[in-house]
């Protein structure tokens, strides 16, 4: 079978151009407006991750600056710090039973999140989730890069403190000079990073792991033992915002289970390189509570300390790491110190970026356009319109910023409703493979025009009980009645609502193409090739 860069033998200069710029292609699997390699089910060959890699995956994803920071959340609801450490083990126990129910697809079928919806929400239909997590992803990515260019920032000033106390400022003042030329070296080695494919980056993830998890170990060590206590916020006495302890404990919990949906419903990205079966499932339910809990309650301990230390209260860990400078005066050791410190947390927003970010939304936006856009033109992309973002412009005003954008995981968690209800409940795990690639009525996934009307209705019965409450919040943060009550417990609320909705109206109008397929993806048994090449033979050259 020729590929479509040959199949006109007098293509014009457009033509041209557009057969140049389309993605490098495996024998047998052609670019087509539904398939490139990095959509395929995953081949055994590019199946490379054994059990110790999921572990490290989630050390990378536990142990990072997001879950370091993750006790803010919970204090800002009133919370003391014993009932935060409480609520974080929940919002583990949480995130890993949500992790492997969401990958369970990616570890059977081999499949991403992106072809998932395809089965669920249509051919076409499936370009709605998947351009919503690309729209989030945009923000959450400028915001780690932001993050990411301080940290550089933070370790060159550990090498020259000239550069550490520079005062120069760009964008109107908000943005320091020293951060923006932090985030243009934070770019360059995410795009060095992003040259090694998916399945081939465990080591990278090792080096980032142990890095930071030192640097955890060094900050405990250095604030307990200046202490001799664990800081005067395990003095201080609970007050919650709104309602009781209860209420204040739930709303903690959904908020941070709403800030990780993006993670746990992208998990079959991820669990499609597994080698075997059931190889992630450890990681997921042990390893990835254990690291996010460990990883907050060492940043509530540490920022308590650094409180009582430096006078301050100080989450991110970098701006720590640039407060001790300063307070130990430039002294050679505590830059020392500071310099891998810093270097740490560079390596661990590379892997948080690359986790959570840069591999997923590379494959969505490979998935709206698979000829020219792969996993890493995606990932490039992904990385350009962060910056282009502006996230200093946007945090400048964080306290409404974050409330938005926290709010999208209202939107995952009626998307994640939906996904296990048609999944698990619906097909009980059956997928006929070969269909999730065709975009004609040939599939069995086609529905009508492409559009599977079940999910989206499921999708807005699950999102618009929380909608009243945020719309409230986000012009009054004081607002306090039922729908904003609703608003705070929303991840839960969606996630239910929408499974259950589901389920009932498929009970009630049965999608008609279930039973059919395969329990999980079978060696040789997805045949690509023909299937495609039909359907190239109908659509003529490109």
């Amino acid at each position: 079978m020729s590929n479509s860069k040959e199949a006109d033998p007098h293509p014009s200069r457009w033509r041209r151009f557009l057969q140049y710029i389309e993605v490098p292609t495996d024998p047998g699997v052609l670019n087509t407006p539904w398939l490139n390699r990095d959509l395929i089910p995953m081949p055994k060959e590019r199946r490379t991750y054994k059990i110790w890699s999921y572990c490290i995956f989630w050390c990378i994803g536990g142990l990072s600056i997001s879950a370091y920071t993750a006790g803010s959340t919970l204090l800002a609801y009133g919370l003391d710090a014993t009932q935060a450490i409480v609520s974080l083990v929940i919002c583990g126990l949480f995130v890993g039973v949500l992790s492997v129910t969401c990958g369970w697809m990616g570890e059977r079928h081999h499949i991403g999140f992106t072809v998932a919806c395809r089965f669920c929400w249509g051919m076409r239909g499936a370009y709605f989730p998947v351009i919503v997590r690309t729209f989030v992803a945009i923000f959450w990515d400028g915001l780690q890069a932001y993050w990411g260019g301080q940290a550089v920032a933070v370790t060159i000033g550990a090498i020259i403190p000239g550069f550490a106390h520079m005062k120069q400022t760009l964008a109107g003042g908000i943005l320091l000079t020293k951060d923006f030329i932090g985030i243009i070296i934070y770019y360059i080695f995410f795009i060095a990073i992003m040259r090694i494919p998916p399945e081939r980056l465990q080591k990278p993830f090792i080096v980032s792991s142990v890095m930071f998890s030192a640097t955890l170990i060094g900050l405990l060590v250095w604030a307990v033992s200046s202490t001799h206590s664990g800081g005067p916020l395990f003095q201080e006495k609970a007050s919650p915002v709104h309602g009781g302890t209860g209420w204040a404990m739930l709303f903690g919990i959904t908020a941070i289970l709403g800030a990780w949906s993006g993670g746990t419903i992208g998990q079959s990205d991820w669990t499609r390189y597994a080698n075997r079966p059931y190889a992630p499932t450890l990681a997921q339910l042990i390893v990835a509570p254990f690291c996010i809990i460990v990883c907050a309650t060492i940043g509530i301990i540490v920022t308590s300390c650094a409180q009582e230390i430096v006078g301050s209260l100080i989450w991110e860990p970098f701006l720590l790491l640039a407060a001790l400078q300063n307070h130990y005066n430039d002294s050679l050791r505590v830059r020392a110190a500071i310099f891998f410190a810093g270097l740490s947390c560079v390596c661990a927003q590379l892997g948080m970026s690359i986790v959570l970010n840069s591999v997923s939304v590379g494959m969505d936006l490979s998935g709206v356009v698979p000829r020219y856009i792969n996993i890493r033109r995606g990932a490039y992309l992904l990385a350009f319109l962060g910056l282009s973002s502006n996230p200093w412009q946007y945090l400048s005003n964080a306290s409404i910023f974050l409330t938005v954008l926290s709010s999208f995981g209202i939107f995952f968690a009626s998307f994640s409703g939906i996904l296990l209800a048609d999944y698990f409940v619906v097909r009980g795990c059956m997928i006929k493979l070969e269909d999730c690639y065709i975009g004609d009525k040939r599939s069995i996934y086609w529905y009508h025009n492409g559009v599977n009307w079940r999910a989206p209705l499921a999708w807005v019965l699950g999102v618009f009980p929380a909608m009243p409450g945020f719309i409230m919040t986000t012009r009054d943060a004081t607002a306090w009645n039922v729908w904003v009550r609703i608003f705070h417990i929303a991840f839960f609320v969606g996630l239910l609502i929408s499974f259950v909705a589901f389920s009932v109206i498929c009970c009630v109008s049965p999608p008609g193409n279930v039973g059919i397929g395969a329990l999980y993806h079978e060696e040789n048994s997805f045949e690509v090739e023909g299937e495609l090449e039909t359907e190239e033979k109908e659509k003529g050259p490109v």
